[in-house]
C-alpha cells in the first residue's frame, strides 16, 4: 500500500466526480444533491511506476506488483457537522483513518449545480470545513486533557509533557490555528487538523491548464503552506475513459496539461507525506514497496515481513539505473556495482534490495 487519503469538501463541489475519475470507476454516485455519498466509498488505484516495469522487463518477471493509493470519498461536510449536522461525526471519524486529506474546493460557476451557501467563495468554503474539523478536535482534546490531568496529578512525567502539548494545541485551535501548524508533536492525540492537507481546486474545463480567479484565491492564501492543485473533475472523467497511454498523453497535451490529476495527487501525496519507493525484483515477481523517507534497511525489510526486520543481517542493494544498464543482478555483481549494507543504512529512492536474515 502506498498511502491512504480522504476526499473532503462541502456538498456539490465535485468530490465524487473526482473520486470516480481518480479511481477510474463509477463507484460513487456523483449526482447533483447533497449527501449522495451515504457510505464512504473506497477505491484503490495503481501508482504509475515506469521504473518498476523496466525492472520487470530485465528479469522477465512473471508478476508485477505496483504500490497502490487508497482513496476514500467522504460525504459532504456542512456547517455544524461537529455538532451532528448533516451526516455529522460519523464522517469526521472516517477522516481520522486517513494519512492525508484531499480538500476539494469549488472553483467553478454553474447555475445548474447548487452551492449549499448560494455563492462561490472558495476561501469561505475552506474556512467552513476547517472550522468543523477544529471544533471536533477541541471536543476530542477536552476529553484527553481531562484524563491527562488526572495522571499529571500523580506526577506521571509522560502525562505532564503530553498535557502541556495538548493545552498548547488547544490554545491554538481556539485561535483558528490547526494542530499541524502547532510546533509540538500532535500524533499522540490523533487529531483531524494534524493531518496534511492537499487543496484541489476543481475548475471548469477551460481553466484546467491556467486556473481562474477562484483558484488564484486559494493559491494566494495557501501556496507555500499547503500544496494547491488545479484540476478539472470533468476532464479527469474523460481521461479515465481513455485506455491507450499514448492517446491519453495526446489528449492531455491538446489541453495544455503535462500530467493527469491522478499523477498530480500521487506525486504531491508522496512529497507531502515524505514517502519513497524501493523494489524487490526477480523472475517470479517485481514488487514496489512504499516506505517513509529516512527509514533504515531493517525497517524497510520489515515492510515485507516482520521476521525480516527482527532477524536482519545485511542487505544487498543495487540502484535501478545499474540494474537496467547491466541487465540484472548477476551482471551488476560482476561489475562490482552491488553494495552490502548494514543495519544503519538509510534507504534511498529506488533501491533494489535483497535482504539477508536469520529465521
Amino acid at each position: 500500500m502506498g498511502f491512504n487519503c480522504g476526499i473532503v469538501g462541502l456538498p456539490n463541489v465535485g468530490k465524487s466526480t473526482l473520486f470516480n475519475a481518480l479511481t477510474q470507476s463509477a463507484a460513487a454516485d456523483a449526482q447533483n444533491y447533497p449527501f449522495c455519498t451515504i457510505e464512504p466509498n473506497t477505491g484503490r488505484v495503481v501508482v504509475p511506476d515506469e521504473t518498476l516495469h523496466k525492472l520487470a522487463a530485465v528479469d522477465n518477471s512473471a508478476k508485477i506488483i505496483p504500490t497502490q493509493l487508497e482513496i476514500v470519498d467522504i460525504a459532504g461536510l456542512v456547517r455544524g457537522a461537529s455538532n451532528g449536522e448533516g451526516l455529522g461525526n460519523k464522517f469526521l471519524g472516517n477522516i481520522l483513518e486517513t494519512d492525508a486529506i484531499i480538500h476539494v474546493v469549488r472553483c467553478f460557476e454553474n447555475d445548474d449545480i447548487v452551492h449549499v451557501d448560494g455563492r462561490i467563495d472558495p476561501i469561505a468554503d475552506i474556512d467552513t470545513i476547517e472550522t468543523e474539523l477544529m471544533m471536533a478536535d477541541l471536543e476530542s482534546l477536552a476529553k484527553q486533557i481531562k484524563n491527562l490531568e488526572k495522571k499529571a496529578h500523580g506526577l506521571d512525567k509522560v502525562a505532564i509533557k503530553l498535557l502541556a502539548d495538548a493545552n498548547l494545541i488547544r490554545e491554538n485551535l481556539e485561535k483558528s490555528v490547526p494542530a499541524r501548524d502547532t510546533d509540538v508533536d500532535s500524533k499522540p492525540f490523533n487529531l483531524l487538523t494534524a493531518k496534511p492537507v492537499i487543496y484541489v481546486c476543481n475548475v471548469e474545463e477551460s481553466s484546467a491548464a491556467t486556473g481562474n480567479k477562484y483558484s488564484q484565491m486559494v493559491v494566494d492564501k495557501f501556496s507555500g503552506k499547503n500544496p494547491v492543485l488545479i484540476i478539472s473533475g470533468k476532464i479527469e472523467m474523460e481521461i479515465a475513459q481513455i485506455v491507450d497511454p499514448d492517446e491519453r498523453k495526446m489528449f492531455l497535451e491538446d489541453l495544455g496539461l503535462k500530467h493527469s490529476g491522478l499523477e498530480q495527487v500521487i506525486k504531491t501525496g508522496y512529497e507531502t507525506l515524505g514517502l519513497q519507493t524501493f523494489y524487490t525484483v526477480g523472475p517470479k515477481e517485481a514488487h514496489a514497496w512504499t516506505i517513509t523517507r529516512g527509514m533504515t534497511a531493517p525497517q524497510a525489510a520489515g515492510k515485507i515481513h516482520t521476521d525480516f526486520e527482527r532477524g536482519f543481517i545485511r542487505a544487498e542493494v543495487i540502484s535501478p539505473e545499474d540494474y537496467i544498464t547491466y541487465g540484472g543482478e548477476v551482471a551488476v555483481k560482476e561489475a562490482g556495482k552491488m553494495r552490502l549494507v548494514g543495519r544503519d543504512y538509510v534507504m534511498q529512492e529506488g533501491d533494489i534490495c535483497h535482504f539477508l536474515f536469520n529465521n
